[in-house]
């Protein structure tokens, strides 16, 4: 009897271990669901959070995509017909309305791997206009670069170091992010009456005009075949400023090889004393063609900043100057015109 109650102790104590073994296993069986449930509840809030930087990355690369003209298409452009520029997409910009600030700023692209331009992308204030005269530029050696002269030619010079955003609208004087080969035509007939136009309407009202310039290569060419123009009043939403314009990079009675930059002119008299387009005709400094043009004459010239438009100092148009807009250059016309890629004749004393 003795015995027994010994084995049934045992019994007992066994049985009361195995009981506290599977409540034991039960509590840790809710513990690891518990925790099971708290890590995929952190999952999830960790996908959702990696969800959230993925779209605000995603927006961040719309907003930078901004800077480019992705809708536009050169086929949809007429041939050259004699006008220097044409509407693009009924004269409205590719501009979205989320890139409308009121946030001065200029950005420009890297070149390429064949030393071309990008787009160059601003939003035109006059906190970032320039506040000092333009310094010299011809350091720049744009893609295709050639020194070409022609006596057809306004400054006689077939190529100007082409600003991209025109000087007076952010400063940017020798930057090669800036600057493409470009032709005179293009410079002067194309380009600068919108330059002068954002210009004038920031100067005046102290708002703010988006601004874009795509040059448009073909293949690899290395001189671009025109540029796109685009510019929009911020504030008003376009009601003062708003153009898209495809600026032709031509040179009326020139043919030109955009591939490198090799031109002739169309007329034939004019084949053979330009069929040497190189630097060494502009150097030719005994050349007597050039000395009776009076490229290499020194004169003082009176420079209107304001207009573009250069006078012999003797010319009665300079006293119509205001002295804040007078630029006084000594030196022949030939540097003039290298140092002032964007300047017109005055045609009253036809310097």
């Amino acid at each position: 009897m003795k015995q027994f109650n010994i084995f049934k102790s045992i019994k007992t104590h066994f049985a009361f271990i195995a009981i506290m073994v599977l409540l034991t296993m039960q509590f840790a069986g809710c513990g690891s669901s518990s925790a099971e449930k708290n890590l995929n509840s952190q999952k999830a809030k960790n996908s959702e959070s990696s969800n959230v930087a993925s779209t605000e990355k995603n927006n961040t690369s719309t907003s930078e995509s901004s800077s480019s003209s992705t809708d536009f298409d050169l086929s949809s452009v007429p041939a050259y017909s004699g006008t220097a520029y044409v509407a693009v997409n009924n004269n409205t910009p590719y501009f979205s309305n989320s890139d409308l600030t009121t946030k001065s700023f200029e950005k420009y692209s890297d070149l390429d791997n064949m030393g071309r331009c990008g787009v160059a992308y601003a939003c035109v204030g006059k906190d970032i206009m320039p506040t000092e005269k333009r310094g010299p530029i011809g350091m720049v050696k744009p893609s295709g670069w050639k020194t070409t002269k022609y006596d057809n030619v306004d400054g006689k010079y077939l190529y100007n170091r082409c600003h991209l955003i025109g000087y007076q609208l952010t400063g940017e004087n020798a930057n090669d992010k800036n600057l493409i080969t470009g032709t005179r035509y293009l410079n002067v007939d194309g380009m600068l009456p919108f330059e002068n136009m954002v210009a004038d309407y920031v100067k005046e009202t102290n708002k703010h005009v988006l601004y874009r310039v795509t040059p448009i290569f073909e293949g690899n060419n290395l001189v671009a075949s025109g540029v796109l123009m685009e510019g929009k009043s911020v504030e008003d939403n376009g009601a003062s400023i708003l153009f898209n314009v495809y600026c032709y990079n031509v040179q009326p009675g020139i043919s030109i090889n955009y591939a490198n930059g090799d031109s002739k002119a169309n007329d034939s008299s004019n084949d053979l004393n330009n069929s040497n387009n190189d630097v060494t005709k502009q150097n030719d400094s005994t050349n007597a063609s050039e000395s009776s043009n009076d490229d290499n004459v020194v004169h003082t010239y009176v420079i209107n900043i304001n207009t573009g438009v250069y006078h012999r100092d003797t010319c009665d148009s300079v006293n119509q100057i205001k002295d804040s807009n007078k630029e006084i250059f000594t030196g022949t016309k030939a540097q003039l015109l290298e140092k002032y890629a964007n300047l017109r004749p005055c045609k009253n004393c036809n310097p």
